[in-house]
């Protein structure tokens, strides 16, 4: 996003005061945007508008003079009603400038910003990536690189190598022995001094006959000729390509109520922004499952209202399956991210355990499970961990495994978690844990 400060060059104010009040501006459109996220419905997610934000967070600082300390007895022009030595009362309502207030409650920010969908999202997910992008390879990449490959001929005039070209130019001078300008010059002087002489009559013809053969000789043979232009050569070579799926699993069951689907889908809706704003070559399937799982497309994903029971093992069962089918382990890296309320037969929990230990986790770059609660849901006393059976199990998963939990109340959670689970992070760091 480029923000242009428009408003006239107040005095004193250099440039590098200027850049800092746009850098400063830009941090608070930034936090704007992000606390946006928790008003905005699904539908309208990753589209620009306005955004509001505090005219004091962009005051730009000024030199006053100090209200403690030094003499200052004066008596301002005009004045009437004061003489030296008095006291002057403080005006009623306080002190300072600013708006009166009013009992209608509404108002206007100072500073306003109108933002693209380009802007806003650039702004919406900056600084986020997929954990451990790693697996890459060349067959069926659509995207080339170029890359400089030596030098030609012809060209167009914007790749003209100005110093391979001299280089050229000054090897043919240097084996046509094309004459120096320094040596025409030498020569000149010389012709004058033996004429302010005279008598070298013989030698000033010899030199002038040499003269005009030089100059001759320099017309000749150009300083650059057409044959000395080069070129810089591009050739494209195919670009390796990190090709990656990510498996959505969504709880549809009886036990997710309104609230905690509305959750659910605000955080695949991240997601799947996320993915195909940062990324060309990033699959999206989608799963969800009741007592059984299949895989739908985005219109059934999100607004399709069936429930039933709640079997999640059917859901690893399915992505195992897909992945056998359509995304082979050495060419793809395989993502997964799974919402529930937590709430699962008590006979699945070690069948979903040892399927994610066993056959899950050790294909994935990284597994995100988000759980999804109420805003008046109460912690398993002591151990502040939630109650849920599903969230027991996943915590007898190793550190040592790329996979990572948290667990969401509240719209406004929804953007934070996001951003933890898939914040850009120094190599070897991971967001396991809760």
């Amino acid at each position: 996003m480029h923000i242009i400060d428009r408003r006239l060059n107040p005095g004193g104010k250099s440039f590098a005061n200027r850049q800092r009040f746009l850098r400063r501006a830009r941090a608070q459109v930034r936090r704007a945007v992000r606390e946006s996220s928790s008003q905005r419905s699904i539908k309208d997610a990753g589209k620009g508008g306005e955004v509001s934000i505090p005219a004091g967070g962009v005051h730009e600082p000024t030199l006053r003079r100090s209200s403690q300390g030094g003499t200052r007895d004066y008596v301002l022009p005009g004045n009437k009603k004061y003489i030296e030595g008095d006291t002057i009362a403080r005006p009623e309502g306080g002190a300072g400038s600013g708006n009166r207030a009013t009992d209608s409650g509404e108002g206007e920010d100072e500073f306003r910003f109108a933002l693209t969908d380009e802007e806003y999202l650039d702004l919406y997910l900056e600084d986020l990536e997929l954990p451990d992008l790693a697996k890459r390879q060349i067959a069926g990449a659509t995207s080339v690189q170029w890359r400089q490959a030596g030098y030609s001929t012809s060209g167009p005039p914007s790749r003209i190598s100005v110093p391979r070209t001299l280089r050229h130019s000054m090897s043919r001078r240097i084996a046509l022995k094309r004459p120096k300008a320094d040596e025409i010059v030498a020569m000149r002087e010389e012709i004058e001094r033996l004429e302010r002489e005279g008598g070298h009559f013989d030698e000033l013809v010899t030199l002038r006959a040499r003269l005009e053969e030089q100059l001759a000789r320099t017309k000749r043979i150009p300083y650059i000729d057409p044959v000395d232009v080069r070129y810089r050569r591009l050739e494209s070579t195919p670009k390796p390509i990190a090709k990656a799926v990510m498996f959505c699993l969504m709880d549809v069951s009886g036990s997710m109520n309104e609230h905690m689907k509305d959750l659910a889908k605000r955080f695949y809706s991240l997601l799947y922004l996320f993915l195909n704003r940062r990324y060309e070559h990033v699959d999206v399937v989608f799963i969800r499952h009741t007592h059984e799982a299949s895989e739908v497309d985005e219109q059934t994903f999100f607004y399709s209202r069936e429930t039933g029971g709640t079997v999640v093992s059917t859901a690893l069962f399915k992505m195992q399956e897909i992945v056998r089918d359509r995304y082979p382990v050495d060419q793809w890296n395989i993502y997964a991210a799974q919402a529930s309320d937590g709430d699962n037969t008590s006979s699945d929990n070690s069948v979903v355990l040892a399927q994610l230990r066993d056959v899950i986790l050790p294909i994935c770059q990284y597994y995100a499970y988000v759980e999804v609660g109420m805003d008046d849901e109460e912690d398993h006393p002591g151990a502040g961990e939630p109650s849920t059976n599903l969230w027991r199990a996943y915590r007898r998963i190793g550190d040592g495994e790329p996979f990572a939990m948290r667990k969401v109340k509240h719209r406004r959670d929804i953007y934070p978690v996001f951003r933890e689970l898939f914040a850009r992070r120094p190599e070897g760091v991971s967001a396991e844990g809760a």
